[in-house]
């Protein structure tokens, strides 16, 4: 399996600003270590890792945090640590009122809020596993389940998963997240977008191919590859009614 490509050191002034933060939202939390990235994304304005064992927060956040004043970032110890409904909003409010920070994104673009914990499958938690065991940790990606649809419909079909080459932002569909679709399905499917990390989308006859024999041939490496696909199979009509 190719190795995803690492990204190249920012620069001493970045550095700073993360250090920075890092100190003003450690010093509104009781316990635990928070390790902050900024970026540029113009559509994943925070995501955060959880490990709980070890008290220790992963949390990559846009640039327009950086001077954050003390609501803001006694907001975000909140959120990180607790996932603080209550800081949600208020972090969702500074986002809408600080948009013009982001780089090629109008006040009329959504923000991707990203919601990893499920009601019966925790994407984080399946995203680190799996991250771990075939990638040697080299995967940098969000993820979050879609946005909740309507009222329940049999559909023809529906994008289980899709990866988002620019934001680095894995979407799973919130039909898997349901009490009958197994653990190991799910981590398939995540899985499975993970992978288009590693693998470039190619040109083929003059179309574009995002899943060539290198990719296919990765995807079986999956521990229950067989048996995920004859779950699928045997339970499709369940997952399209939603």
């Amino acid at each position: 399996m190719r190795r995803a490509k690492k990204s190249a050191e920012p620069p001493q002034e970045i550095l700073d600003a993360q250090d920075s933060l890092e100190r003003r939202i450690r010093a509104h939390m009781a316990r635990g270590r928070v390790v902050v990235t900024l970026t540029d994304n113009r559509y994943t304005m925070i995501s955060v890792r959880r490990f709980p064992k070890d008290r220790r927060y992963e949390v990559r956040l846009h640039h327009m945090f950086a001077s954050a004043d003390p609501v803001i970032t006694r907001a975000l110890a909140r959120y990180i640590a607790e996932n603080d409904a209550d800081a949600s909003r208020i972090l969702g409010d500074f986002i809408d009122d600080n948009s013009d920070h982001v780089r090629g994104r109008s006040r009329r673009t959504p923000t991707t809020l990203i919601f990893t914990a499920g009601e019966h499958h925790d994407l984080r938690s399946i995203f680190d596993e799996l991250n771990e065991r075939y990638f040697d940790n080299r995967i940098d990606a969000a993820i979050t389940w879609g946005a909740r649809t309507g009222r329940p419909r049999r559909r023809n079909s529906i994008k289980m998963g899709s990866y988002s080459v620019e934001d680095r932002l894995i979407r799973i569909h919130r039909s898997l997240d349901r009490a009958f679709v197994p653990h190991f399905f799910v981590a398939w499917i995540v899985f499975h977008e993970m992978l288009h990390q590693v693998h470039d989308i190619r040109v083929k006859n003059g179309r574009r191919e995002f899943h060539s024999k290198e990719f296919l041939a990765d995807e079986a490496q999956f521990e229950q590859y067989d048996e995920a696909r004859s779950w699928e199979r045997r339970h499709l009509d369940a997952i399209l009614t939603y």
